[in-house]
């Protein structure tokens, strides 16, 4: 074969065949929806809700506690791992669906309980537990939160919605609030332990982030590029919330007022006692405290160290979790939450055991993004990562998932 017969031959450009090659993409004018289908990410939702949210509401939900190493850690841990995937297992069709706390959960995550969500965008709560409700997953109702037990009923009339207690210094409060949530309807109760006084969150004090917001000049040359979101603020109703009649002073200071650091084991048997629905323990950070909490007959335990907004330096939960799931997996379900930014993340826990996560921070991406829709996407983001995790790991449902998916590589704080 010579050179010559290599030589490409070339023509004039068809102008039919230039046109049936070229597809212009129909703009999308509605200035919401462009900016959540940009977002392909957990991360991306998070710059887009920097972008919308005054800087103290946004550090509210991204800071951690102290040198944020505990929040640093978590997310390090998801990171260092490394999936092992199955060939040729047949997964056209993949289901994400379980059993989490006696009902059921259309994916493996449900939406933490966070507080006071309104402020961080208007629609709080109720974005939240519509979204959860028309993705057929659980939503958790902080004692914080700022939407009331029945109104976040009334928003999400049928689906699972679970309650958040804090054992506040005045017990009676906390009792009324149990009482309210059974009535109301809430499955699930999740008794927090790790929350006796506040954490240090130092983002908030060089923010002088307190409730309700505070005006100074600092704070409003920060809002002046965000109009909108100070719009929604003003002409929306008063912040409300679920347990405090007394809303002024830094999150610190409020949750110390609130907070009561002599709780017990004797408090929990008091709720269990109040409580007719499941009732799970919520901030568990050592084998020895799953351990006992089994023992008492918890119906689950949470590994959470709050999204690293307590203790600072404490154990990362999803490298806490194989050494957990030895002592009390099989007696006891599961949950974890902390350091959760994808799909992929959520897969690696219920490979190594979890029955189930939590994702808080995400979340609130989402709903600062672009309220109900951002949650909805928020959502599809994981739901889509979750589903294509699984088919290249090779499992057509959850229950394939095992601890021999995934290898805890070094380092993450271990």
């Amino acid at each position: 074969m010579c050179e010559a017969d290599l030589v490409v031959t070339r023509q004039r450009p068809q102008p039919a065949e230039i046109f049936e090659l070229m597809r212009f993409k129909k703009p999308q004018l509605d200035r919401k929806r462009h900016r959540l289908d940009s977002a392909l990410t957990i991360a991306d939702l998070r710059r887009v809700a920097k972008r919308r949210t005054p800087a103290a509401a946004f550090d509210y939900t991204d800071g951690a506690a102290e040198e944020e190493i505990s929040l640093h850690r978590a997310r390090r841990a998801f990171r260092d791992i490394q999936f092992n995937p199955g060939i040729l297992r047949g997964v056209g069709d993949v289901d994400t669906s379980c059993e989490i706390f006696g009902g059921l959960s259309a994916l493996p995550f449900g939406i933490a309980p966070t507080g006071f969500t309104r402020l961080m965008q208007t629609e709080g709560e109720t974005a939240g537990a519509t979204a959860a409700a028309a993705a057929g997953i659980p939503f958790s109702l902080s004692t914080l939160g700022t939407t009331s037990i029945e109104d976040v009923r009334r928003a999400n009339p049928h689906g699972r919605i679970w309650f958040q207690l804090y054992v506040m210094r005045d017990r009676e409060i906390s009792y009324e609030l149990v009482r309210r949530a059974a009535a109301a309807g809430f499955d699930t109760l999740f008794f927090t332990v790790d929350t006796p006084v506040a954490g240090a969150r130092l983002r908030d004090k060089r923010n002088g982030f307190s409730i309700p917001p505070q005006l100074t000049a600092r704070t409003v040359l920060n809002a002046m590029p965000r109009p909108w979101w100070w719009w929604d603020f003003l002409t929306t109703p008063k912040l409300e919330f679920a347990s405090l009649s007394s809303t002024g002073g830094t999150v610190g200071e409020l949750l110390d007022a609130a907070m009561d650091p002599t709780i017990s084991f004797e408090d929990l048997q008091v709720i269990r006692g109040l409580w007719p629905g499941k009732l799970v323990v919520k901030g568990v950070q050592s084998v020895a405290d799953a351990r006992k909490l089994t023992d008492l007959g918890v119906d689950g335990i949470v590994l959470s160290n709050h999204g690293g907004r307590q203790l600072d330096r404490a154990p990362v939960p999803f490298v806490l979790l194989p050494e957990v799931l030895r002592e009390v997996g099989a007696d006891t379900e599961i949950a974890l939450d902390t350091g959760i930014m994808s799909g992929a993340d959520i897969v690696a826990a219920i490979a190594l055991g979890a029955k189930f996560t939590l994702v808080g921070r995400a979340y609130l991406y989402g709903l600062m993004a672009g309220g109900r829709e951002g949650v909805d996407r928020m959502i599809q983001i994981l739901t889509e990562e979750i589903v294509r995790t699984m088919k290249l790991l090779g499992v057509a449902s959850l229950g394939e998932l095992t601890p021999r998916h995934v290898t805890l590589l070094p380092a993450s704080g271990r």
